[in-house]
């Protein structure tokens, strides 16, 4: 199951069926399933998110919070991958600036994220360069383009 929340009030359509179609389309892609809870919210809170969690004290476009990170057991194991976190004035921004449309924007980021919550990671040359052909595969079987 894909959750939306909105954490801000928005105007944009199709908000929740936009993000949580690309949450479900790379759970389908790697073979997983799971629960994903993906929250949109402002600049200012996930620039509270990014230096909180991570130590870096500006905003960003998407967080990702995996179930299975850590050395320590939380919980009782479960289907629950993990939260994503998508500031929805940075993609608004991202897309006018990189000339595509929102759902372009918020789809890749929602991807993104899923991506993380997978196991996935951007940290080295080899791995970013697996883990954005993925992200590229997944847009592409979605027909969304740039």
């Amino acid at each position: 199951m894909i959750e939306v929340i909105a954490g801000i009030s928005h105007d944009v359509a199709d908000l929740e069926e936009i993000l949580t179609n690309a949450a479900e389309a790379a759970l389908a892609y790697e073979g997983e399933e799971g629960d994903i809870t993906i929250l949109v919210v402002d600049d200012e809170t996930i620039h509270e998110m990014n230096r909180d969690y991570r130590d870096v004290d500006r905003p960003t476009d998407v967080l990702s919070f995996p179930a299975a990170e850590g050395e320590t057991l939380l919980a009782i194991p479960d289907a629950f991958l993990g939260d994503i976190a998508i500031s929805l004035p940075r993609a608004q921004a991202q897309a006018e600036e990189y000339g595509h449309s929102l759902l372009r924007e918020l789809t890749f980021l929602a991807v993104h994220g899923s991506l993380h919550l997978m196991g996935y990671d951007h940290m080295n040359d080899a791995d970013r360069a697996e883990m954005f052909a993925r992200q590229d595969r997944i847009l592409e079987k979605m027909r969304i383009t740039r």
